[in-house]
C-alpha cells in the first residue's frame, strides 16, 4: 500500500474531491497547512507598505491506496489541482507497511 499526501491550493480541493471519487477512493484526511516552495512566498501592498507574506495557506490531502492504484490516482490529483502557476503544490508518495481497522481489528498489508 501507498499513502499519498498532496499539497494543493484551497480552492482545488473540491476539483481533487470530484476526481478521487470518480476513481472510485472516498477515503481521505483533508487538512489546512500553511508553507511555502520555490515562490518564497508572496508580497502584498497594504496600507502603502509592502508586506511579504512567505507561508502561504495550502491544503493537505492524505490518501492510502493499493500500490496498482497508486499512479492512477496521482494523475487524477495531479489533473485536479494543475493551474498551471507556481504554488499548484506537490505530491509525495509514501510505503505503508500496515493499515489495522479500529472497529473491527481487520488488518491489509
Amino acid at each position: 500500500m501507498k499513502m499519498i499526501k498532496a499539497i494543493i491550493r484551497p480552492e482545488r480541493l473540491e476539483f481533487v474531491k470530484k476526481a478521487l471519487e470518480e476513481k472510485g477512493t472516498y477515503g481521505m484526511t483533508v487538512l489546512e497547512v500553511s508553507g511555502r516552495g520555490d515562490q518564497k512566498g508572496i508580497r502584498l501592498q497594504y496600507r502603502g507598505g509592502i508586506m511579504v507574506v512567505d507561508l502561504i495557506p495550502k491544503v493537505q490531502i492524505e490518501v492510502v491506496v493499493k500500490d496498482n492504484d497508486a499512479d492512477g490516482i496521482i494523475h487524477a490529483i495531479s489533473d485536479a489541482a494543475r493551474t498551471g502557476k507556481m504554488g499548484d503544490g506537490r505530491i509525495f508518495v509514501i510505503p505503508v507497511e500496515r493499515s489495522i481497522r479500529v472497529r473491527t481489528g481487520e488488518e491489509e498489508t
